[in-house]
């Protein structure tokens, strides 16, 4: 499918709900770009802890965001401390303003899937397909407790659903970007889909998408 014209995929979901899994599946069946930003607040956070800068200092981490550009293991990203401070810090307006920026360039770039929490309202509010994927806490728990495990982290499954239920609460009450659908988003529950199916789906609607134009 790689000679088709340049499409924007906006993938839009809470922590956990395998919308980063699904943009690098979708990206690789349409041969085009993944672009997962929530990695690239994970970053700027971990560098936020190296760099011992407080995670409510703005225009600090906008400094770091400004001279940080290097390859962050997984592990690292998917931390426990990272975690513990990514919501804070991609909370801040100049942060997300900075990094937004960022993301629009590469979508100028040309076709590509992108996944996060505000891609198909703030970042490509003009994407012809945006999806917003959730699925049940259980499900959400299960998911990080694998991706984790891959990464060489272990976290008890208990600790996990805390983690997850206050991320939620966090970025759906923040002041800017908060974490809802798009009004043209499709919804897809994916608690008892695999991957490969919400990517199935995905693919009839850009091929939708694709007729339409």
């Amino acid at each position: 499918m790689s000679d088709l014209p340049a499409l924007h995929v906006a993938i839009d979901g809470p922590a956990a709900s395998g919308k980063t899994t699904v943009a690098r599946l979708l990206a690789r069946r349409l041969d085009v770009l993944c672009l997962d930003t929530g990695a690239m607040y994970r970053a700027l956070a971990y560098l936020a802890l190296e760099t011992q800068t407080e995670a409510d200092n703005e225009a600090a981490l906008c400094r770091l965001l400004l001279a940080g550009d290097r390859e962050i293991d997984e592990a690292r990203l998917q931390s426990n401390a990272v975690n513990a401070i990514v919501s804070t810090v991609a909370a801040h307006p100049r942060v997300r303003e900075m990094m937004v920026a960022r993301q629009r360039a590469v979508a100028a770039r040309g076709a590509v899937v992108m996944a996060g929490r505000d891609i198909g309202t703030v970042v490509l509010p003009d994407a012809p397909v945006k999806v917003f994927l959730t699925a049940s806490v259980d499900a959400r728990v299960e998911r990080r407790r694998e991706q984790l495990a891959h990464a060489g982290v272990d976290v008890a499954a208990h600790r996990l659903r805390e983690e997850i239920e206050e991320r939620d609460r966090l970025d759906r009450s923040r002041a800017v970007a908060p974490l809802v659908p798009a009004r043209d988003a499709h919804v897809i529950d994916s608690s008892e889909m695999t991957p490969d199916d919400v990517v199935n789906e995905i693919v009839a609607l850009v091929t939708a998408a694709r007729a339409a134009t």
